[in-house]
């Protein structure tokens, strides 16, 4: 009895030493990663990551119910070229109106913006090794710029219709018909002319890009507490 005992604790004790050992080593394996100069295939990889990550938080942030309205960043208000107009609406009784307006506008945006992310990952996954490598070497913004670049066209395609669906889903229209039917008996020369689903669209992905930079700013300054341990030896060497 007292040698099962015996032999119980040897093979625990032995156990937690190889415990101990692996641990160890697992510790200097990752100390030695560290130091060593990441591959083309890893540099992709955590770029690739850095990338999506950045991009899903932006689209994700914007995403939610006053993700636009309640900013003061990106809240979207009517063009500017008709803010001294608006001006004069609201003498006209038309305040409500036009605050409404404007807070169906930012919801289209926050509604259109979960469409985002879906397109980021195609993109992302199309990376080649010289736009990892770009981005790697580039200023701060450069995974922006080639987000932007490589998607604006194609999430201007998926934007707008669904930007004009939840303009007519969430009555936007029916405000919007009251403004023109009173801007239109305004007594003005040289009325700009108003397409406020395009402007939505526009506002809605500046303020999607504007906030895909700030969240590459972040991964840059701090990748391996906003990202993982492969984003920051890429970012670091």
């Amino acid at each position: 009895m007292m040698l099962r005992l015996n032999g119980s604790l040897i093979t625990t004790l032995l156990a937690g030493l190889l415990l101990v050992g692996c641990s160890a080593n697992l510790s200097t394996l990752d100390d030695l990663l560290a130091e060593r100069e990441p591959t083309q295939r890893e540099r992709v990889m955590g770029i690739r990551e850095a990338l999506e990550l950045g991009a899903t938080r932006a689209a994700g942030e914007l995403s939610q119910r006053g993700g636009y309205a309640e900013s003061s960043l990106y809240r979207i208000e009517l063009p500017e070229e008709l803010q001294s107009i608006a001006q004069r609406l609201r003498q006209f009784g038309m305040g409500n109106q036009l605050d409404e307006v404007e807070r169906l506008m930012n919801r289209a945006a926050e509604h259109a913006a979960g469409e985002a992310r879906e397109v980021f990952v195609d993109v992302v996954r199309d990376m080649t090794v010289t736009d990892a490598l770009g981005i790697i070497r580039g200023h701060e913004t450069a995974a922006t710029e080639y987000f932007r670049d490589r998607s604006e066209g194609v999430l201007k395609q998926r934007y707008q219709p669904i930007i004009e669906s939840n303009l007519r889903q969430i009555g936007f229209y029916s405000y919007y018909q009251d403004f023109l039917s009173v801007y239109q008996q305004l007594p003005l020369s040289n009325k700009p002319d108003i397409d406020l689903e395009q402007h939505v669209l526009n506002r809605s992905l500046d303020g999607l890009f504007r906030q895909v930079a700030v969240e590459e700013g972040l991964i840059r300054e701090d990748p391996l507490g906003r990202g993982s341990r492969l984003i920051e030896r890429v970012f670091r060497q």
